[in-house]
């Protein structure tokens, strides 16, 4: 299909250059691209519906899975649409504000991601290691405050990447290489100095992220003493796949964030192509196996997903 005439020294958009070296396969690679997005998008709303008409579900561990399940939409909706109308249509243009404001959501929905994490690694805490206080300690009332500290999280930390930006001076060529606005990959362009974006990024990345990671491991190294003490087979049992299901959502969004976050900056070495692939992968693979994860692992809730799937 034809290019739009879009022109890389136009002062109002950022031209996104798609997979550099892979023009000619964008057809190919929006089929398995697309489809990632579309099970991500079944499986999270399946999660938020079934937790929406089951009444007994509509409690803190159900509530922060439909927290995670909506930072998953989020994040892919953010990126595919746009990926698929470069792949589809070559309509690579995207104004400034337009990239700007999507930086924000991706950036964003990144910082919350962890807090939720956190949030539901504290959950399992109390449940194994508390479980007679668990229903006073955790009340649905305290995970809607919880909700309302996550949100606020991506204005205090991530409002000031773009902000930063906007004030850059940015160079002729506006050509990014990449499917979406990544912080560093706009940074970049600036002929502005960019160090205190460049140091801003990193901070937040390794200290507000960091320190998630860090109160997460300490959460389930309680949480695996307390388990090995258990003598009930079937309530180690459960309280294994409990956790076994969080450290995998935890694992796998940490390894893709981190990579695609330190190789904009140190990954020279790798080729294009497969960071930029790589990177979208970030953004469709956790979405889509998250609910898989829980739905699998917690059977309380994959028992209601069988009910209203098999009804329909």
């Amino acid at each position: 299909m034809a290019a739009f005439n879009l022109t890389p020294s136009d002062p109002s958009i950022f031209i996104l250059a798609g997979i550099s070296g892979l023009e000619a396969a964008h057809m190919w690679i929006s089929i398995p691209f697309s489809m990632l997005y579309i099970i991500g998008l079944l499986g999270n709303f399946m999660v938020l519906f079934v937790v929406w008409k089951e009444e007994t579900l509509q409690k803190p561990m159900y509530l922060l899975l439909c927290m995670l399940a909506l930072t998953d939409i989020t994040t892919s909706t953010s990126v595919v649409p746009k990926t698929l109308c470069i792949f589809w249509f070559n309509l690579n243009g995207i104004t400034v504000g337009g990239c700007l404001t999507q930086m924000f959501f991706l950036h964003g929905v990144s910082v919350m991601q962890p807090a939720i994490v956190v949030a539901m690694a504290f959950d399992r805490y109390i449940a194994i290691c508390k479980p007679l206080r668990y229903d006073t300690i955790l009340t649905n009332a305290r995970i809607a405050k919880l909700g309302l500290v996550v949100l606020i999280r991506p204005v205090l930390f991530v409002l000031p990447l773009p902000l930063l930006l906007s004030k850059q001076p940015f160079c002729a060529n506006r050509i990014i290489p990449h499917m979406y606005c990544d912080h560093m990959a706009v940074a970049k362009m600036s002929c502005g100095d960019i160090t205190v974006n460049r140091m801003y990024g990193l901070m937040v990345t390794f200290v507000v992220l960091g320190l998630d990671l860090l109160l997460v491991f300490f959460s389930y190294g309680l949480i695996s003493r307390a388990i090995l003490r258990i003598s009930s087979k079937k309530s180690y049992k459960k309280a294994l796949n409990t956790c076994t299901a969080h450290i995998c959502v935890m694992l796998m969004s940490s390894t893709f964030f981190l990579f695609s976050t330190i190789t904009h900056r140190f990954g020279q070495g790798i080729a294009p192509h497969i960071h930029i692939i790589l990177a979208n992968l970030h953004f469709l693979v956790p979405p889509m196996l998250n609910p898989i994860i829980y739905g699998v692992k917690t059977k309380e809730l994959r028992d209601k997903m069988v009910k209203y799937t098999c009804r329909r």
